[in-house]
């Protein structure tokens, strides 16, 4: 088929982590045989359209015959729309999303009348080997500190990455392990930039680290682990979201210890992904992958092979949508 991946974040200078989220999707239904068009506009004639967050109007894509609205970002877009701010859902064919919770009991997240489609991050695992020695001893992660505004609903808080990571303040000094943040923080935010430091995490600059496809590479296979801190909006709300992040540092052999969102209900934990609620249970995981961290490290390359390579994830989410 000819497939246009409609997107516009893969290309923001100094976001190598953005462009490999895009990348998998490119690299991988090639790998299946299709041709792929990456783009922020309609050029030429397509048979399916994948639009991530709705980057295109549903007028530019309504000549295509498959229009898949791709949500990367699980209950902020439902919440959003629901809220007055149009996300553009109007004139898709189907709706996926990596909230994959959304629909499911115990998620409040709105469907909008929509059926979503769950589905997990593809990684393509000849781009992410078994990554071999260490150059940053330290649980790791690349994030935004904020994003964007948060959210009010129904006495509800949906908020960012700095909201959760004030809830895990001490791990530093709970464990024996060093965490390491790839993160910009403002320094408007000078009371959290203090605590942080207080509290001994280490922040670097993720324009260096991380700033291109390569660099974001090297880091994530360089790390020992991942400390894997969401968006307290997908905590609170159980949409069920998984990093494509965390998908490449368990591809690359790499343990994560991740905030749970609800994805345990699709993706088994335990064996080199664990996953907390609250800094006593990240403090209890990080015990765990101390215990016997070359176990965790295989099953970390096992799991990604098992559920995350592209092969499989891209080939389900094609039927999915009746391509």
């Amino acid at each position: 088929m000819r497939i246009l991946i409609a997107d516009s974040a893969s290309s923001t200078p100094e976001q190598g982590g953005a462009v490999w989220a895009v990348r998998q999707y490119v690299l991988g239904l090639q790998r299946l045989g299709h041709f792929v068009h990456l783009a922020p506009r309609v050029e030429g004639e397509f048979d399916l359209v994948l639009n991530m967050s709705g980057i295109l109007s549903p007028d530019v894509i309504a000549g295509i015959p498959i229009r898949v609205y791709l949500d990367l970002d699980p209950a902020f877009n439902q919440l959003w729309h629901d809220g007055g701010i149009d996300r553009r859902f109007d004139g898709h064919t189907h709706f996926v999303t990596v909230g994959q919770a959304i629909g499911h009991k115990g998620c409040d997240v709105p469907t909008l009348g929509h059926d979503w489609i769950g589905t997990l991050p593809p990684v393509v695992l000849d781009e992410w080997p078994q990554a071999n020695g260490i150059e940053t001893d330290a649980l790791t992660t690349v994030a935004n500190f904020r994003s964007y505004g948060s959210i009010e609903r129904n006495g509800a808080h949906y908020g960012q990455k700095v909201h959760s990571l004030r809830r895990v303040l001490g791990l530093p000094q709970r464990t024996r392990e060093r965490f390491v943040l790839a993160m910009q923080v403002h320094p408007d935010d000078g009371r959290d930039l203090a605590d942080l430091a207080g509290n001994g995490w280490e922040l670097v600059d993720p324009r260096v680290v991380a700033g291109t496809a390569d660099e974001y590479r090297r880091f994530v296979r360089g790390s020992r682990a991942e400390i894997g801190i969401a968006k307290s909006g997908y905590v609170a709300a159980r949409c069920g979201w998984f990093s494509d992040r965390s998908a490449c540092y368990l591809a690359s052999g790499r343990p994560v210890v991740a905030q749970d969102t609800g994805f345990p209900q699709f993706v088994p934990t335990g064996d080199g992904l664990l996953a907390f609620d609250d800094e006593d249970g990240a403090v209890a995981a990080i015990d765990e992958l101390r215990r016997d961290y070359a176990h965790h490290a295989r099953a970390a390359r096992e799991l990604a092979a098992a559920y995350f390579e592209s092969d499989l994830v891209l080939s389900r989410l094609l039927g999915n949508v009746g391509a």
